[in-house]
């Protein structure tokens, strides 16, 4: 994840596991009903989901916003990007990374006002992904119902010291961000319909007082997949430092599977 300010980098550490040396094991948990079960399938549904997600381009619309002190929004700025998550094994180990080519990207603003640049939001679903997830408390919070349709709902906690799947970069260090928030989640098949993130006010002493994200998650519009997947659909973040505001809005639309072939060839002398 990288959010760009005149003061702040974030910057989601690179994804490595090695599918061979990674221990799934399940990830510290707060005694409860079925919560172990449930961990159990949303670690396999992400970890399948990963891989799919590394197969479809999609179109990101992105909406910047700076808000004043007053909530009124000052500045306003739309762009529109192809956008795919590149999934790679160089020596065996995986790497996760966004590309996003312009279609439509916002002029800039004649008065030099600075907008925020977020990126890699729509993966924070690596939150349960069983490399991550072991670095996290969860506990079971009551059911709730979305648009309709009931959930289980899960709070996380990262645990300092562990691994994290986002940090802050700032002058030449990156520091883990202490991530915690809630999960909604499909309770029969591990799938997430939404999650909530943020951090704590752990991070004043270097000028950023607040973050605030949430992803919202829909069914795949393939209907030949084995196994059902929920892709991201609008991603929402919002930073605040002691000076500034913005909020950017992502939305993802017109999934659509790709796939990459490549022929080597000898020649002869």
């Amino acid at each position: 994840m990288i959010v760009r300010t005149n003061v702040v980098i974030w910057r989601s550490t690179v994804v490595f596991f090695a599918l061979c040396g990674v221990c799934f094991s399940s990830a510290p948990v707060t005694p409860g009903s079925n919560l172990d079960d449930l961990l159990a399938r949303t670690n396999t549904q992400v970890a399948g989901f990963l891989d799919q997600f590394s197969d479809v381009k999609c179109t990101e619309q992105v909406e910047q916003e700076k808000i004043g002190k007053d909530g009124k929004v000052e500045l306003k700025e739309e762009s529109t990007y192809d956008y795919l998550v590149i999934l790679t094994n160089p020596g065996g180990e995986l790497t996760l990374a966004e590309s996003r080519l312009p279609v439509h990207e916002a002029k800039q603003d004649k008065k030099n006002r600075p907008l925020l640049v977020s990126n890699g939001f729509a993966t924070l679903f690596l939150v349960f992904h069983p490399y991550y997830a072991q670095s996290f408390k969860f506990a079971l919070l009551p059911d709730e119902t979305l648009d309709g349709r009931r959930f289980s709902k899960i709070s996380f906690e990262h645990i300092p010291g562990t691994r994290s799947p986002a940090a802050l970069a700032l002058r030449g260090r990156e520091y883990p961000l202490e991530l915690s928030g809630t999960a909604w989640i499909d309770t029969q098949t591990g799938a997430i319909a939404k999650i909530v993130a943020g951090i704590a006010n752990t991070l004043e002493d270097v000028g950023l007082k607040s973050l605030q994200s949430e992803v919202t998650f829909a069914p795949d519009p393939f209907h030949d997949l084995k196994e059902p997947h929920w892709f991201p659909v609008v991603a929402i973040v919002e930073v605040e430092t002691p000076r500034q505001r913005w909020r950017n809005t992502h939305r993802f639309t017109d999934y659509k599977r790709f796939s990459v072939t490549t022929e080597e060839q000898v020649s002869s002398k």
